[in-house]
């Protein structure tokens, strides 16, 4: 929002400088982008009159002027432009004026004629950015001889206002003179808008077929207009200090009271209406040519304002060519009218545009507005461009015009908000210059929100109102107090952060995905999963509550896949949700998937492809961080979206926590999936519960090693083995630790070499031969009893 300093201190103004206003302005919430002089500076140009012009004697596109600049004795000029004339009033720069860009005016000879000065176009005196073809016209009551700087008021300045969306209010002179007069305490002067009286009783019928859209719709029959007259210079300047571009004096009064009042306005041509005006939703298939000459096929959400015959214009936005004003004009009908923020909200991006109306009408226009800037716009018109007015037409929805809101402010709650109490009277002042009506009452105040504040809905809006005007800077500076006693610190649990940072350095990628699931790949992968099914879900494909982290995770990796992304890791934690509603377990669970190659493609790598073993070394990798590896076992089972030869129950001291193993090729199959994956998940409240680890003294001893190759069936799990071996090893064995697993040559079907390496260390003597002999003899004993073991040769 651009508006002329000038323009608005006619409105209200305040004993300030154009930066403190501009200053003020910003601290009030409306922050100031920029303050420009409307004009470059130059001096020495006074209004002028055109006397007599003749044809140069040498030059056929030169003109030979005698002006009256005010001295006393007409000035010989030679002029170029093509629309110079005597009897014209025109800016004239003497000899000696210094113009935009350091050009200063000489005396000269131009084809041996004199030339004593120059008469100057828009370009010239830096107030058009492209280069005039004539000079500039002045109207015939500007006074000659009086300095044209001062004249037409240049010494101004545009200031630019970056306004939030809920300030729609302050889209006009008259919203930003009423916040600066409520800021500085002063009266606000507009000018007096009086109803203007039918000289003739003829007017067009108005429809509105879409009450809710449109609650309130005006509009006037003004006939026997001159479209051919010439829009006042200060209204062309006017529009030019608020970033509008003068067109025509019809057009041009519209957008001059919108400027003024923010009410957007549209004239249509009466020759080109017929039946009567209908406000309506588009039908499909309808079409129509806007003023900027795009046709536009109209979607059937979108609200029009028609004839008979077809649209006119999209409501709110944009006017249509063929009943726009143009030359032939001589009867307008002039709409103003309220429509809604949600019937024109995204309208104009649907058809590629972004208007002035549509700007105003998206934040909200004021809904009492429309009649006073109908009266304004017709009394403008009258004066610029003449005409008989018809009285004025209303068609209004009370039902569906916004209610006038009253909202409670506490005097507790403003305090505890501001951090400072404000005096009651102060409160109630400054709401009430904010155009409230305010009702005091025990506990603080009953306000009545005036009807161009559509942004005032609860008690906080009012606290945010109350603090800018008493001024933000006025508030006190408090530092939050905060007790900042030490937590607890549970040593014995790992922390998320440092199991997610753990599966990071073993090159995973962290996946946040949706709680929600496809009902279809729930069923695919769990079929047997009952969780909570959504009343209300984003889409079909997110209408259930997730049982797993696995169709998250596989859902992640058919998006990577389908990328040309081969190589895969993914790691995600969050809850799962098992059971109905009256019984649901809310489950924290950390899960991970692998697919691809083993090690990222390079010279020094192969392109063997992960396997069960590469993903269950990296779970260990996180159960050996919570100090208690032997509280974990892993045994075969199992899982309906696991391949049965390579799937493993994890469980935590005896308990299920989880799931390990390969996708199941039927489940690759029906998903789509070219690429074998390897995934797992484990409940988050067993990972993250470990032993406090505790210190043990280091023996000078020398250790005494075994290695022990059994042969047992290939079925048989090592881990059986290994709980023989500790079982039967001693309170001195330090480590067991498996190294080698053989099938094949010298070893019998069916059967398969395990070899395990054992550790002895006695913290405080020589363990001998004789010692470790009869342990291995227990051990090799046990194990043949009860697991069928034999030892290897």
């Amino acid at each position: 929002m651009k508006f002329s300093e000038q323009w608005l201190r006619e409105w209200v103004s305040p004993q300030l400088g154009t930066q403190a206003l501009a200053d003020q302005i910003t601290m009030a919430g409306l922050e100031v982008d920029a303050v420009e002089p409307v004009a470059a500076a130059f001096e020495g140009v006074v209004v002028a009159e055109v006397l007599e012009k003749s044809q140069h004697p040498d030059a056929d596109k030169l003109s030979v002027c005698r002006v009256d600049d005010g001295s006393g004795e007409p000035v010989q000029v030679v002029c170029g432009a093509p629309n110079v004339a005597a009897g014209q009033k025109v800016p004239f720069a003497r000899v000696g004026a210094v113009l935009p860009g350091d050009f200063k005016i000489k005396r000269a000879k131009l084809r041996g004629q004199e030339s004593r000065g120059m008469i100057c176009s828009a370009s010239e005196l830096g107030l058009e950015e492209e280069t005039s073809p004539g000079i500039l016209e002045l109207p015939g009551s500007a006074p000659v001889g009086e300095d044209f700087r001062a004249w037409l008021g240049l010494d101004d300045h545009t200031i630019e206002v970056d306004l939030t969306p809920n300030r729609g209010d302050c889209l006009s002179l008259k919203g930003l003179a009423r916040e600066v007069g409520v800021l500085n305490r002063l009266a606000v002067t507009g000018p007096e808008v009086a109803a203007v009286a039918a000289s003739h009783d003829e007017t067009f019928p108005v429809r509105v077929e879409d009450g809710e859209r449109c609650p309130r719709y005006i509009g006037r029959l003004i006939k026997g207009v001159d479209v051919g007259a010439e829009t006042p210079l200060w209204m062309v300047e006017r529009l030019r200090r608020g970033g509008v571009r003068s067109i025509d004096p019809v057009v041009d009064v519209t957008n001059y009271v919108m400027l003024e009042l923010g009410q957007p306005l549209h004239a249509f041509d009466r020759a080109n209406l017929s039946g009567a005006v209908i406000v309506r939703l588009a039908r499909e298939g309808e079409r129509l040519v806007l003023l900027d000459g795009q046709e536009v096929s109209l979607d059937d959400s979108t609200l029009v304002i028609a004839d008979e015959r077809g649209p006119l214009a999209i409501a709110g936005v944009m006017g249509g060519e063929h009943s726009g004003v143009n030359e032939q004009t001589r009867d307008i009908f002039l709409e103003s009218a309220f429509f809604t923020p949600l019937a024109v909200a995204g309208q104009a991006r649907t058809y590629g545009l972004h208007t002035d109306a549509s700007h105003r009408f998206e934040r909200g226009v004021d809904p009492r507005l429309a009649r006073e800037a109908a009266e304004r716009a017709t009394a403008l018109l009258l004066e610029i461009v003449g005409g008989d007015a018809g009285p004025l037409v209303e068609v209004a929805s009370e039902a569906h015009l916004p209610e006038a809101r009253r909202v409670v402010l506490r005097s507790a709650r403003l305090e505890q908000a501001l951090g400072k109490a404000l005096a009651g009277e102060e409160v109630g002042e400054i709401l009430e210059r904010l155009g409230m009506q305010v009702e005091t009452t025990e506990s603080g105040w009953r306000v009545l929100v005036p009807s161009w504040r559509f942004d005032i809905a609860i008690e906080e809006d009012l606290i945010e109102e109350v603090a800018r005007i008493h001024g933000y800077n006025r508030l006190p500076v408090r530092r939050p107090q905060a007790r900042l006693g030490l937590r607890p610190d549970h040593e014995a649990r790992t922390p998320l952060a440092r199991l997610r940072r753990q599966m990071v350095a073993r090159g995973y990628q962290e996946a946040v995905t949706y709680s929600f699931v496809a009902p279809d790949l729930q069923k695919t992968l769990l079929p047997e999963a009952v969780s909570p099914v959504l009343a209300n879900p984003i889409s079909t494909d997110l209408s259930v509550m997730r049982a797993s982290l696995f169709p998250g995770l596989v859902r992640a990796l058919q998006h990577n896949l389908n990328r040309q992304q081969s190589r895969v890791r993914l790691f995600e934690s969050g809850l799962v949700f098992r059971g109905e509603l009256d019984d649901l377990a809310q489950i924290p669970m950390l899960g991970a998937l692998a697919c691809g190659s083993r090690e990222p493609e390079g010279w020094a790598g192969n392109r063997a492809p992960v396997d069960f073993f590469d993903l269950k070394g990296d779970l260990e990798s996180l159960l050996a961080m919570g100090g208690d590896a032997e509280a974990w076992r892993f045994e075969p089972a199992e899982h309906p979206s696991l391949h049965p030869g390579q799937c493993a129950r994890i469980l935590h001291r005896g308990e299920e926590a989880g799931w390990i193993g390969t996708l199941h090729p039927a489940v690759r199959a029906q998903l789509g999936l070219k690429a074998e994956a390897v995934l797992f998940e484990v409940r988050l409240d067993a990972l993250t519960h470990g032993r406090v680890p505790a210190f043990m003294p280091l023996s000078r001893f020398p250790e005494v090693r075994r290695d022990l190759a059994f042969l047992v069936d290939e079925d048989l799990p090592v881990q059986a083995l290994l709980d023989t071996l500790r079982a039967e090893a001693g309170e001195w064995l330090i480590e067991c630790r498996l190294f080698d697993v053989y099938q094949g040559k010298g070893v019998s079907e069916g059967r398969k070499s395990v070899a395990l390496g054992l550790t002895w260390q006695h913290p405080s003597r020589t363990l001998n031969d004789e010692e470790i002999n009869k342990l291995v003899d227990a051990i090799v004993n046990e194990s043949r009893q009860h697991l069928g073991a034999e030892l290897r040769g």
